[in-house]
């Protein structure tokens, strides 16, 4: 067995107390996802672990004020590193962008007590060590599952708002390795001759974006001193990681509108169709930055 599905199965069993046979099957079962197989282990009918209950609101509200200022009734960011601290997870870890997105945080580093306790409930957790099991969860579907990915990323924008490029830097640093490492960024191109701009996960035939090209773009920036990201770069910006091409052959300097289909849902027929606009000026001239990189070598 690889380390990486060994990896999975102790986080199946840690999250559902379930044996190492019961994991390996709901992994096998579910393209080894992991979030996919808890989900489905929940889901049974009739499962011995159901017995335990709905998440305790009177729980959840101590340990929010465990945590919250003395003076409010808001965790700030001296509650959120004691959170870190009994949670063991580093402040910086991605996970919590997906928490803070589960908990509806206001701000970075701040979470409000409805949003607390309403979000903790949804994940299905009412004390520490069901929350550490679940950020295992998190973490996973965050890096493999396309359309959360899209959802928690455009929310680090919504409540870092607005945010300087100090701050974007830090989110794409550690969003988009992550979502390039787990899939959830994987390649997608529009195969020439189809009239219905359906994406099709391109894998080996042509290398998409890397870890390089995020270094590229972070020095490009920097070099032109860019101060603050706009919404329609922050957003667009995932659409040209999960498209362009790793020579920069395909994009469009043009910026003509096209449309693409993108699925509401991992699994299921629901789909949203997306017009695109002219990629913004900012993108444009990243990609004449780095053609001017790769033709020279550096």
């Amino acid at each position: 067995m690889d380390p990486q599905t060994e990896e999975k199965i102790a986080q199946f069993c840690a999250v559902t107390g379930a044996s190492q046979r019961d994991a390996k099957r709901y992994l096998e079962k579910h393209n080894k996802r992991v979030d996919l197989a808890i989900d489905a282990f929940y889901n049974e009918p009739v499962h011995p672990r159901q017995t335990t209950g709905a998440p305790s609101t009177s729980k959840l509200n101590l340990l929010f004020d465990n945590y919250k200022d003395p003076d409010g009734d808001e965790i700030t960011v001296d509650g959120t590193i004691k959170m870190c601290q009994d949670l063991k997870v580093d402040p910086e870890d991605v996970v919590l962008l997906s928490v803070a997105y589960e908990l509806k945080s206001p701000r970075l580093g701040e979470w409000t007590r409805k949003g607390w306790v309403d979000g903790w409930k949804s994940i299905g957790c009412d004390g520490i060590p069901t929350m550490q099991t679940s950020l295992l969860r998190l973490r996973d579907r965050l890096g493999s599952d396309a359309a959360y990915f899209q959802q928690v990323y455009n929310y680090a924008f919504e409540f870092s708002r607005p945010p300087v490029m100090d701050m974007a830097q830090g989110f794409w640093g550690l969003l988009i390795p992550h979502g390039l490492q787990g899939g959830a960024l994987s390649h997608i191109a529009t195969l020439p001759g189809r009239d219905n701009g359906e994406d099709v996960r391109m894998g080996a035939q042509e290398e998409g974006w890397n870890d390089e090209l995020t270094q590229w773009w972070f020095e490009y920036l920097t070099e032109k001193g860019i101060k603050g990201v706009s919404k329609d770069v922050w957003q667009m910006f995932l659409e040209f990681v999960r498209t362009v091409d790793s020579k920069f052959e395909k994009y469009d300097l043009e910026g003509q509108c096209s449309f693409r289909i993108m699925p509401l849902a991992k699994q299921g027929p629901h789909h949203m169709v997306i017009a695109l606009a002219a990629w913004p000026s900012t993108i444009d001239d990243f990609v004449e930055y780095a053609r001017a990189r790769l033709s020279s070598g550096q």
